[in-house]
């Protein structure tokens, strides 16, 4: 009988958990941009669909870093990756004080895009960096694992957003000083885990995919012969993950105002709901995972695509908590996807695993144009908007139905 693969290896969990950690920091980050979404709206008077230009920043940085990180990648190895990541994460995240002092929008975006670019860097390396750290049966397991850390970030995230953000303003026009303080803090943390990387040692068979072709790492699928866009199982990962993200970056955008224009609620109100809607996606990734054991990861994101299906349609009715509860539940469908789609697009590729990675990257960009496309529906209907990522979904659907399959 064939033995059960092991989650990961004695060896590889001090680094384990500590490439988890960057998975939780830019958790909090992504899900505190959806609050900072709704504080510039007020605080320096945007219309929706402009706000959603924030989405835009982020997410179009993967679109321009994920390419060259990849690169970076391959050539300098997993730790010199994310030294570089951190570094570009800390130092967006340090010029959020000038922009500030010039209450100026365009100069947010591009603190924003600087500190996407490092949250591109990243999730570059991040991802095959889990999958490479034990047997590659359960690397969809170990991503999973990790990816629910990126969920508590993204509980974490609005909590922070809506007591330093939304509840210590007010509201009070160009003030951002709070901007200030909880943007440089969190640079801070930033900077220390950097300095930790620094210092830790990798072990040998987490450095490289292409040192996991030696022997004693057979468990390694490779095909080294043959190109990365022969292999169709990835390029539609990419084309899955970009719909994926662009779905997630349009329904986190105006949750808050999905809470304030249907539901009544205040604004700390809605804010404070965003926490459970991010506990929705923790409580995901903990079921999914568990699942995964049983359950093939394809049929899973299927099944969690078509839920995400029938929870748009209700939300987009608008019919108060029933569409409410049917909105918190797309984030618990969302859960399980990107760290799904990232792993079944990174199968069997070998030494492409690290250009892949960037490659799959890139396919979050689709989080940069959706917000935008779904606030100019939600300036006049929010709830209506939410019939959009519907085809998003669909897309989702079919990849785990169907276009997943790594072919000889």
């Amino acid at each position: 009988m064939e033995q059960k693969a092991p989650f990961t290896e004695k060896r590889f969990i001090v680094t384990f958990i500590f490439v988890t950690s960057l998975f939780l920091m830019w958790g909090v980050l992504h899900a505190m941009s959806d609050v900072l979404n709704k504080h510039f709206q007020d605080v320096l008077n945007l219309s929706k669909s402009k706000s959603g230009l924030i989405q835009f920043s982020v997410f179009g940085a993967y679109f321009v870093m994920s390419i060259p990180a990849g690169a970076f990648l391959k050539r300098f190895g997993y730790k010199p990756g994310v030294i570089l990541g951190l570094t570009l994460f800390a130092g967006g995240l340090f010029l959020f004080v000038p922009a500030a002092n010039a209450a100026s929008f365009n100069f947010f975006r591009i603190a924003l895009f600087i500190m996407g670019c490092g949250m591109a860097t990243l999730e570059t390396v991040a991802h095959p960096f889990a999958a490479a750290l034990g047997d590659q049966r359960t690397s969809d397991q170990r991503i999973n694992f990790a990816q629910t850390f990126n969920a508590i970030g993204t509980i974490i995230g609005p909590g922070i957003g809506t007591y330093f953000l939304l509840r210590a303003t007010g509201g009070e026009s160009g003030d951002l000083s709070s901007v200030k303080t909880l943007y440089t803090g969190i640079a801070c943390v930033l900077v220390v885990i950097a300095i930790a990387f620094l210092f830790l040692k990798i072990p040998r068979l987490a450095l490289t995919h292409a040192e996991a072709e030696e022997p004693g790492a057979a468990n390694v699928d490779t095909e080294p012969a043959k190109p990365l866009f022969s292999h169709k199982h990835f390029v539609w990962a990419v084309v899955a993950q970009f719909f994926n993200v662009a779905a997630q970056g349009g329904t986190w955008a105006f949750f808050i105002n999905y809470g304030q224009e249907v539901m009544h609620f205040s604004k700390d109100t809605a804010g404070e709901y965003m926490m459970l809607f991010m506990a929705m996606m923790a409580l995901g990734r903990i079921v999914g995972t568990a699942l995964m054991r049983v359950i093939a990861p394809n049929k899973l994101l299927a099944a969690f695509a078509m839920g995400s299906i029938v929870s748009c349609i209700l939300a987009a009715q608008g019919l108060g908590w029933a569409s409410y509860i049917a909105l918190l539940m797309i984030n618990f469908f969302f859960s399980i996807m990107f760290p799904t789609i990232f792993s079944l697009g990174l199968k069997n590729l070998g030494a492409h695993t690290q250009q892949a990675s960037s490659f799959i990257s890139m396919g979050v960009v689709g989080g940069a144009f959706f917000p935008f496309v779904m606030g100019l529906i939600a300036n006049h209907n929010v709830a209506s908007a939410y019939y959009l990522p519907i085809i998003c979904y669909a897309v989702i659907f079919m990849f785990g139905y169907k276009l997943y399959k790594v072919k000889g």
